[in-house]
């Protein structure tokens, strides 16, 4: 992996980090430190927005920062800085050692070890994240305009829009701890997006769509998305409300994500220890369907949540979460692990690219035909609010979407709720489709679900 330099759109280059990252582990350990870490970072970018043909912003950002971990013994302070000067540096590093010097000791503090950590030939796997765009403010809102225009040229019932923005995003850092982590990198994250409304008065509907990538030259034509995005507002138009009635539920791929989400959460290291999970002592025992397996690639080329290590300097695996259902492996750090009397997984951070799959799906599981597998319920498209209990998995969200009869969508549905437990809706997934989608770091098509409560008029 390539060095990051100030010719990329940086202040900083990596020869300047890694002094930076020296300097502050030398000054920990001269104050009487047992332990540091310390990570060094810088990000900038430009994000435009336009409503309606008409310009209506262009920011730019530019931010860095240094932060500092100092442990004495299994006392641990924390402090951060904007300012790189040798005077700032030293102020921060004695900020940090002067809270740990009075805050209580934590028998589960420290830093990783030193066997978890990724050597520096791990630490530098080029996992091709960094592809800088090298765009202008009038570019951009050329795109922008581009975006909307076409979600306006799909149909004339497209009567307004809420913007549309292009944004380009780069950022790299550097980290090293006292233990002899070394390792950093760049990347970057570019989009464009647009949310169109159709109809008017009371009858008005919006919806929006947007394409994100490492890649510039990977995104989706602006086009493609401003007339895509007009055609999800346009299938809302003249929603109605159902009955209350239990019946399956299938969620689209882009929302299916959430349930994925919703499972990391659950057999997180800090919700376990807590005991504010509703999957406690969960490994070696069902939790999902017994046709599903999870699979996490963090070494995925150009992935969106790929990494060589966490947040702590922790090497990442390829792994099995679920196997047949049944879990396999947690998502800890080392201070998750240590409260749990466990062993890092190398997920200080979150989890890295997860794959939900069903040993069922056949290539032709495409969207038609998982709305055949309902055959008679409610499609999601929309969620809303945060109805979701981790302790207990309780869930209960406001919802929009289709209702179906027959396997065919026959009506745009609005203002319902669907609600269910969520340990019993993982082990309820009836199908996982081939319409496969990346939300985020989680790849997963749209997912059926055997029964839930539909709450309406």
């Amino acid at each position: 992996m390539s060095a990051p330099t100030t010719a990329q759109g940086f202040a900083y280059s990596r020869e300047q980090f890694q002094s930076l990252v020296e300097d502050v582990l030398g000054i920990a350990k001269a104050m009487g430190a047992s332990d540091a870490a310390t990570e060094v970072s810088e990000g900038s970018g430009l994000s435009v927005s336009i409503r309606k043909g008409e310009l209506e912003t262009v920011e730019r950002n530019r931010d860095k920062s240094v932060g500092v971990t100092v442990f004495i013994g299994q006392r641990r302070g924390n402090a951060s800085s904007s300012d790189f000067s040798r005077t700032a540096i030293e102020q921060t590093v004695k900020a940090a050692y002067d809270i740990a010097r009075f805050t209580a000791e934590d028998p589960a503090a420290g830093l990783p070890e030193a066997d978890d950590l990724a050597s520096a030939a791990e630490a530098s796997l080029d996992l091709d994240l960094f592809h800088p765009w090298a765009i202008d403010a009038d570019t951009a809102a050329e795109l922008a305009m581009r975006c909307e225009a076409a979600a306006f040229a799909t149909d004339k019932h497209i009567t307004n829009s809420e913007g549309a923005g292009v944004s380009a995003q780069q950022s790299h850092f550097y980290a090293g701890n006292s233990r002899g982590f070394r390792g950093g990198y760049a990347s970057s994250r570019h989009s464009i997006s647009v949310a169109p409304i159709a109809g008017r008065g009371a009858g008005m509907q919006r919806d929006a769509w947007y394409s994100s990538m490492r890649d510039a030259r990977e995104l989706a034509s602006p086009e493609a998305v401003g007339r895509y995005a007009a055609e999800r507002a346009l299938s809302r138009l003249h929603s109605r409300k159902v009955g209350t009635c239990e019946v399956p539920v299938l969620f689209e791929s882009t929302l299916a994500s959430g349930l994925v989400g919703s499972y990391v959460q659950a057999t997180s290291g800090g919700a376990l220890y807590r005991k504010a999970s509703f999957l406690l002592d969960s490994l070696g025992h069902a939790v999902l369907a017994a046709h599903l397996d999870l699979d996490e690639t963090p070494h995925e080329r150009k992935g969106k949540a790929s990494a060589p290590f966490d947040d702590e300097g922790v090497r990442t695996r390829e792994r099995r979460v679920v196997d047949a259902g049944v879990a396999q492996g947690y998502f800890l750090s080392s201070y998750s692990a240590r409260k749990l009397g466990m062993r890092t997984t190398g997920h200080a951070g979150g989890a890295q690219n997860l794959r939900l799959t069903s040993r069922l799906t056949q290539p032709g599981d495409d969207l038609e035909q998982m709305l055949r597998k309902l055959h008679r319920g409610l499609f999601v498209t929309e969620l809303m609010g945060q109805g979701v209990n981790y302790v207990t998995g309780d869930y209960s969200r406001g919802a929009a979407g289709f209702w179906v009869e027959g396997g065919r969508m026959v009506h745009p549905v609005q203002e319902v709720t669907i609600a269910g437990n969520l340990a019993q809706m993982l082990r309820d997934i009836q199908a996982v489709g081939a319409d496969a989608y990346t939300w985020g770091g989680k790849t997963v098509g749209s997912v059926l679900i055997g029964g839930m409560t539909l709450a309406g008029s």
